[in-house]
């Protein structure tokens, strides 16, 4: 499904594959070759998404672009099932497995891997290369590597990444119900939204 969101029109070249049950919404540009398959979601809240050539989008993953961190994702690149990049630049050929989560601001190198339920958290840099491990969390830039069990010390570094402030434009200790005010106001943009013709 094509969507129009704030006037902003998917482009999809011809040598692209959209499946039927995907959604692209907005200023969500593809390169050629690219393909977005079954249920997957490339959102352009306020930001752009860009899609290079020969990428895969896998079935349910989210790709999410922000007017502060728009979602810049290089050629080659493999977005696996279940994986969110919500405001992150991802250079060529990075391998993104299932379930894993880049948020906004981070970057994740050349050829970089990121394994199942993996983590590049917010203002991170995986170096080109790097390999992130499977459930595992990467912090800072350039990314310290933590596996789940060393929270206490994620903290640490984590804590002066500013996740509240990058992701919901607030300072830490807003309270949840201020921030989802906010929040459903941002997302209420979407009943404008009007539904494009497929290409045929």
């Amino acid at each position: 499904m094509l969507l129009e969101h704030r006037g902003r029109r998917p482009v999809v070249p011809e040598s692209a594959y959209v499946a039927p049950s995907a959604v692209l919404c907005g200023a969500v540009v593809l390169a050629e070759g690219s393909r977005v398959l079954h249920g997957a979601v490339l959102t352009a809240e306020n930001g752009e998404v860009r899609l290079g050539a020969n990428s895969v989008v896998m079935e349910n993953a989210l790709v999410r672009g922000r007017a502060d961190h728009p979602a810049l994702l290089g050629d080659a690149v493999l977005v696996g099932p279940h994986a969110h990049v919500n405001g992150a630049t991802v250079e060529d050929e990075v391998f993104i497995a299932t379930g894993a989560a880049l948020f906004p601001g981070s970057v994740a190198g050349a050829g970089a891997e990121l394994r199942i339920n993996s983590v590049l958290h917010v203002n991170s840099r995986l170096e080109p290369g790097a390999v992130l491990p499977i459930g595992w969390i990467a912090v800072g830039d350039p990314a310290q590597l933590f596996s789940p069990d060393r929270h206490e010390e994620l903290w640490q570094l984590q804590r002066d990444l500013d996740f509240p402030g990058t992701v919901y434009g607030v300072p830490r200790g807003t309270p949840m119900r201020d921030i989802m005010a906010r929040q459903s106001t941002f997302y209420g943009a979407h009943l404008g939204d009007r539904q494009l013709p497929t290409p045929d």
